[in-house]
């Protein structure tokens, strides 16, 4: 089958091209596996982390990519979840052990033995995949395998991040950039809190028109002033100063959830300007993402489905995997980037 690589950690301002095309094998199901013909692979910024040697992958050269869908092909002798044919998709939780202590807690996210689907074992930029049939989901029937591909992760923990705000109903929210997840996020609160205001920070101004479409009450600037405070805030930038910057407007008591597996840069200047008083003081918090749970998956994946959530999405061909990270590198993001492998 074909694939794309990673082989070595590069710098994407020097490197054109960090993925390879190669030719390899494809993956032998084992007892309680299943082989899914990959038709679509969903882009996301970790694989840039990946590949800039933030988030290291644990073997070279290595297939990345978390956000997969196809059909199942073959299965090992014990897997009688899904049948041949069936629809499936696979996110970045590719395996918890079941029996630590934050598995037994419901919180396989925090699992010592976690694997990362496309980091730790290979990934779904290829012709192929493997996955363990209880870490595999069936994708909705009102979705095609592109627009379920970005559900599958940017869908997933923005969901996650938008339970772990713990907000009501007629609550105030900001979203501090605006790529694949936090337009996922807006769909979400326009329809599971309608009463609620949306505020969005984003540099970029494409992406404030495009949240106001979407239902944003305001967007503007990282430096910006929203017209009111906020409740919670959701941060999915790949760098360090937005969130920090968004501080001074939360409410007493809110939360800043912090979605992002890396940041890029230590801006010291803005952490250094953190006034206590002014932004944390009155039991303000920040929270940080660590990963999803299956449940994640799919709770959200029902969500996605009752409402439906249509995710605005680019269309790669395999053979601009390249372009696609490329693009988010450098911020041409408008929704969320996906590959389309299979026909």
């Amino acid at each position: 089958m074909k694939a794309w690589v990673i082989d070595k950690i590069s710098d994407l301002a020097i490197e054109k091209k960090p993925l390879k095309l190669i030719e390899t094998e494809i993956p032998v199901p084992e007892d309680d596996e299943i082989l899914i013909k990959v038709y679509a692979c969903g882009v996301c910024h970790t694989e840039i982390d990946e590949i800039e040697g933030r988030l290291k992958p644990s073997f070279f050269p290595l297939i990345p990519g978390h956000q997969i869908t196809g059909e199942i092909v073959e299965r090992g002798k014990k897997a009688k979840k899904f049948n041949i044919g069936d629809r499936v998709g696979a996110g970045w939780i590719y395996f918890s052990c079941g029996k630590c202590e934050y598995c037994r807690k419901k919180l396989e996210n925090l699992c010592p033995y976690f694997l990362g689907t496309g980091k730790d074992v290979h990934g779904g930029y290829a012709e192929y995949f493997k996955i363990k049939e209880n870490f595999a989901f069936p994708i909705p029937k009102n979705f095609d395998f592109v627009e379920a591909a970005p559900l599958f992760c940017a869908g997933a923990i923005g969901y996650r991040s938008l339970m772990l705000t713990k907000i009501k109903d007629k609550s105030s929210i900001g979203l501090i950039g605006f790529g694949a997840s936090a337009h996922i996020v807006l769909k979400t609160i326009k329809h599971t809190y309608p009463e609620s205001s949306v505020f969005v920070f984003a540099r970029d101004e494409n992406q404030r028109k495009f949240a106001l479409n979407l239902g944003a009450i305001w967007a503007g600037d990282i430096d910006d002033e929203p017209p009111s405070k906020l409740d919670a805030a959701i941060d999915t930038t790949p760098v360090w100063s937005p969130p920090f910057k968004t501080l001074k407007h939360l409410k007493p008591g809110a939360r800043l959830v912090i979605n992002a597996i890396r940041k890029e840069e230590t801006d010291k200047a803005t952490l250094l300007a953190i006034d206590y008083q002014r932004d944390f003081w009155l039991e303000r918090e920040i929270k940080s993402v660590a990963n999803v749970t299956r449940k994640d998956i799919k709770d959200f994946l029902k969500i996605a489905e009752e409402i439906p959530i249509k995710p605005e999405v680019e269309i790669y061909s395999f053979e601009e995997a390249n372009n696609a990270i490329l693009d988010i590198k450098n911020r041409k993001i408008k929704g969320a980037k996906v590959l389309k492998i299979g026909e």
